[in-house]
């Protein structure tokens, strides 16, 4: 049944918006290539314009999409190379508009799923493993990547490119590994998606602190893999991330400004995320082999069990930093536990803490840490050191919300 021409656009818009990467994703099985996957279900959608005005949105528009670029993709080379005799008995059962079996919706979920891995696999450098999974997984745009990683969109494209370079030439699979793989692999993965969220919980540029496109994308992918794996450290890595995106509110002023922890509204915190975060967590938990990002996250969850600031249990935090670092020793865990020292037993000890990062040299080109040592020295009162800690702090951020904070504490100290 003929629809409205605007009805249609509203079908294939919220199609798109929802579904497009998973069309992508199966083309790329099925067609084998990225770029011949991009075009064919450009090609898919731009069909539906006509087809389903003639004929109504169909049950799966997904399956149809799927097939509707397999055929153009298998048409097109037909076109190029008439002489393949397998390639009509390939598109056999396409042509007439029916969905083939590799579009079912399980096999649509594992064809994410795979792109993820591919995507990830260990052979291709880590920068670019980031650019593709957020180009071909998330699908944002080059110049969208770029933005968010400070990086020129000339040098993203480049990533992109040799990474499908490494991918097509390497020969490297379009599947999940193999259990006795799957651990070494899943670290990779998880890896991005969590330097993914990073950067959208904390932009490195920018007018904002935040940048939600992906740290809505980083978490749509979480879920995917809780999904799809059922493994601790990806279940932690889930419950990490809604937790700290239940702040995301209260992290800035209606101004724009950054509001620190220990200043937010905490009744704007979005208490469905926190309690999906804290299921999250004790699902992992109870498996008795989580890791790192299930520490984190049960830091995270220690904080929004405090109805106030000054009801955070800090001994608590210190804790489990302290299992942190032997697990996963590096100077920010120690900086952070540095910091929660400070809470736990006052700013001198905190102090003392932070300095001896510092004075090993790693974090010395890192914003946050003289913004730590600063706010510590400003509690006991030697202001010219903290007026050089902002000052530091502030030569290294480029965010403008905090760049207008150092500046605050700057002109409070006079």
């Amino acid at each position: 049944m003929a629809i409205s021409t605007e009805e249609v656009r509203d079908a294939i818009d919220a199609t798109y918006r929802n579904d497009s990467r998973k069309v992508f994703a199966t083309l790329v099985r099925l067609l084998g290539d990225f770029d011949r996957a991009e075009e064919a279900m450009h090609e898919a959608f731009a069909a539906a314009v006509e087809k389903w005005a003639e004929s109504g949105v169909p049950q799966n528009p997904v399956a149809w999409l799927v097939s509707a670029g397999r055929f153009r993709a298998i048409d097109a080379k037909r076109k190029r190379d008439r002489h393949d005799a397998s390639l009509a008995e390939i598109s056999k059962g396409v042509e007439d508009g029916r969905p083939d079996d590799d579009a079912g919706e399980a096999a649509v979920e594992d064809d994410r799923l795979r792109l993820i891995f591919t995507c990830c696999h260990p052979a291709l450098p880590s920068e670019a493993q980031i650019a593709l999974t957020l180009r071909e997984v998330c699908g944002l745009t080059t110049e969208e990547i770029a933005s968010a990683f400070l990086t020129a969109p000339s040098a993203i494209a480049q990533r992109i490119v040799r990474g499908k370079a490494k991918i097509r030439d390497a020969g490297i699979p379009y599947q999940v590994p193999m259990e006795a793989d799957l651990p070494e692999r899943l670290d990779a993965v998880l890896t991005v998606v969590y330097l993914v969220f990073n950067e959208g919980y904390a932009a490195s540029s920018g007018a904002s602190v935040t940048r939600t496109d992906l740290t809505t994308e980083a978490i749509r992918l979480g879920r995917l893999l809780v999904e799809l794996i059922l493994d601790p450290e990806a279940m932690g890595l889930l419950a990490l991330m809604l937790l700290q995106e239940s702040r995301r509110t209260a992290r800035t002023s209606p101004e724009g400004d950054l509001v620190l922890l220990d200043e937010q509204d905490r009744s704007l915190w979005n208490r469905e995320q926190i309690a999906e975060g804290k299921t999250m967590l004790e699902r992992a938990l109870a498996t008795r082999r989580f890791g790192p990002y299930t520490l984190q996250a049960a830091i995270g969850a220690v904080h929004a069990d405090a109805a106030e600031a000054s009801a955070t249990d800090w001994a608590q935090i210190v804790a489990l930093y302290d299992v942190l670092l032997r697990l996963t020793p590096s100077p920010v865990v120690e900086l952070n536990r540095a910091v929660a020292l400070g809470m736990r037993d006052g700013p001198s000890a905190g102090l003392v803490a932070v300095e001896a990062i510092l004075s090993g040299g790693d974090l010395d080109d890192y914003h946050l840490a003289h913004a730590a040592r600063a706010d510590l020295c400003r509690k006991l009162g030697r202001n010219e050191e903290a007026r050089n800690a902002y000052q530091r702090a502030l030569q290294l951020t480029f965010q403008e919300p905090e760049r207008r904070f150092l500046k605050r504490r700057l002109q409070e100290l006079g």
